[in-house]
């Protein structure tokens, strides 16, 4: 049984609780799940325990119908989000690990760890204890091994993953190493489970080859029941009959293991597969059914490897798969940051003692919107938020110093680009840092029990009105505008009124207690909208791979033609061009430019000063 407090239990409630339970015969284990404190409660067969639900302290008592008690989503339904530095693993952003299966040399580890990082790995995995099936197999480097991936870390800012196979190896392992990995073979090692469950760093806990999803489970609440509440699954292929592949992949894992537990699930597609050309396709199909992230084998000579050669991809192939993932994380409402390793750094350094109270950012919208969506998808969870009523007072904040950076909607693929914040980028002296793209579905939310056909009236932010306008066309509804979605929900909830609807995202109606009258209201499925973080000054040095620029051409025949020739004769991309009248001046145009290129780079200046030849203005909005 699950005794779970409130937040503002006080000591005195505790100490009553402890006393009531020591009456009734019960032992207790006193954990802390997330940011609430639960007590885990060993009561006789049989023994009816409801009444301490009613002891001032106690939000709720939980008889759990499975073994797995501290895993269980029904005792956390939050999802956990295990933070291996600067990265979180769970929530909003893809976390992929990837490196060699072993450690075999300095220069090998190095080489493999530089090249994972370009193509946007976050972590970095190789292997110094080998447990292998053969005795004459490379058995791994070891200690040596350890310190070849601590220099790698302090090398590259990669955070490191290794497996640990026996108990006696922690000591080793919390000096060298940042997450800690329970091999397959390992799952059902209960002395190594207890180990590790008593150290506190992350565990990466693969499920077993032939393990059943509770089994794997139960696994986890082994380490879980020690005190560390840091761990994070591995769905690595289970061993059936079929030959053609070096285990199964069990793909509907994802969802099972979604519904059943709150920690964060990952994929390892290489030792599921087991054959290189595979290793990319389950990759992506595991992304769009919903892991928090993949671990990847990757070797710069996969054919000199001592070990998984055939299933380690090449840096290059690792590259394209992540060129993949990019374009397939916000179909499922994630994000795969290439930078934000640079990003956190960045952070970090700007604001060594407290990051998120030094880091506020201004955005229209609060949590639930797809705003603050953005927001912490781009900045983490841990940011803080300067809440604005319009996009003028968020570029306000900026600029006053209130807050480092703010979010605002570029362009919408629906309903094109959001011109007010064009302008507003020419009236402030700042710039575009960062852009972020997010998918937006939109559902129809309504009180508990409402029915369509009682509706007369629907609440919104304009915005989305435009993007769901095929749908609410057919309706004979009243639009009520509203400053966002989330204030919507919050008036319909308010107000009371049985004719009213809201809309606003799936989560949101979860979390407000709503139901889904409809879903998939946008006027088609590929509604993305690109964000542009705005900012004084950019988030650090590295190198930036896109550039947006406003310009107006003169009024005369071939003006535009000359200013595109210029893109052309330098192989510069543009990857958009959009014209908009220039207010107060009727039938002359701005055009907004977005190319592929670092238009403040010292290579890029020569084309930025022929372009200021050919134009009347030229305004570089920002490069990122």
């Amino acid at each position: 049984m699950i005794l779970i407090l409130t937040p503002a239990a006080t000591d005195e409630q505790k100490a009553e609780a402890r006393r009531a339970l020591r009456r009734d015969g019960c032992s207790l284990k006193e954990i802390e799940v997330g940011n609430r404190e639960v007590w885990e409660v060993k009561e006789s067969p049989g023994q009816d325990l409801s009444h301490l639900g009613t002891l001032p302290g106690v939000e709720r008592v939980v008889a759990s119908a499975v073994g797995f008690k501290l895993a269980a989503r029904d005792n956390h339904p939050e999802d956990t989000i295990v933070h291996v530095g600067d990265v979180p693993v769970g929530g909003g952003r893809l976390v992929v690990i990837a490196g060699p299966c072993a450690i075999e040399s300095r220069e090998q580890a190095l080489t493999i760890a530089e090249a994972v990082k370009r193509c946007g790995a976050v972590l970095f995995r190789g292997g110094a204890f080998k447990p292998r099936s053969s005795p004459y197999s490379f058995q791994g480097m070891e200690e040596e091994g350890l310190r070849i991936l601590a220099e790698v870390r302090e090398v590259t800012g990669l955070r490191t993953v290794s497996e640990i196979t026996s108990p006696d190896q922690a000591e080793l392992m919390l000096a060298y190493v940042d997450v800690l990995q329970i091999g397959a073979r390992n799952m059902q090692n209960f002395e190594l489970l207890k180990c590790v469950g008593r150290l506190d760093k992350p565990v990466l806990l693969k499920r077993g080859l032939s393990a059943t999803i509770e089994e794997w489970l139960m696994s986890a609440e082994y380490i879980l029941s020690e005190g560390n509440r840091q761990v994070i699954l591995c769905e690595r292929g289970i061993r059936t009959f079929e030959p053609y592949t070096r285990n199964t992949l069990d793909l509907s894992a994802i969802p099972v293991v979604k519904r059943l537990t709150h920690l964060p699930i990952l994929i390892d597609p290489s030792h599921a597969t087991g054959i290189r050309e595979k290793v990319a396709p389950m990759a992506r199909a595991a992304i769009a059914a919903g892991a928090d992230g993949l671990e990847i084998e990757v070797h710069n000579e996969p054919e000199k490897a001592l070990s998984d050669g055939p299933q380690s991809l090449f840096p290059e192939q690792f590259g394209q798969l992540m060129r993949d993932l990019h374009v397939i994380a916000p179909v499922v409402g994630k994000q795969l940051d290439f930078d934000y390793l640079e990003k956190a750094r960045a952070v970090a350094q700007a604001a060594p003692s407290a990051a998120a109270a030094s880091l506020p950012v201004a955005l229209v919208g609060e949590a639930g919107t797809f705003s603050h969506k953005a927001c912490t998808q781009y900045f983490g969870s841990e940011v803080a938020i300067v809440s604005a009523r319009s996009y003028r007072q968020v570029f306000e904040a900026v600029a006053e110093g209130r807050a480092r950076f703010g979010l605002v909607p570029l362009e919408n693929s629906l309903t094109g680009s959001v011109h007010e914040n064009y302008d507003l980028l020419l009236s402030f002296d700042l710039k575009i840092v960062g852009e972020i793209l997010l998918r937006l579905e939109y559902a129809l939310l309504g009180r508990p029990g409402t029915k369509l056909e009682q509706l007369r009236r629907v609440l919104s932010h304009p915005e989305v009105f435009r993007q769901c306008q095929e749908f609410l066309t057919a309706q004979q509804w009243e639009l009520v505008a509203t400053q966002d979605e989330v204030t919507a929900v919050r008036q319909l909830k308010e107000k009371g009124d049985p004719a009213a609807a809201a809309i606003a995202s799936r989560e949101t109606a979860a979390a407000h207690g709503l139901e889904v009258l409809q879903q998939g209201i946008e006027a088609n499925p590929r509604n993305y909208t690109r964000f542009a973080v705005v900012g004084a000054a950019p988030w650090s040095k590295e190198p930036r791979r896109k550039s947006s620029l406003i310009l107006q051409t003169p009024n005369r025949p071939g003006a535009l033609h000359d200013v595109l020739g210029l893109f052309a004769q330098n192989n510069v991309n543009l990857v958009k061009l959009e014209s908009r009248p220039i207010h107060g001046t009727p039938w002359e145009y701005l055009f907004y430019v977005d190319l592929e290129a670092d238009a403040e780079s010292e290579a890029f200046r020569p084309v930025l000063e022929a372009l200021r030849e050919r134009t009347d203005l030229l305004v570089v909005l920002g490069a990122y």
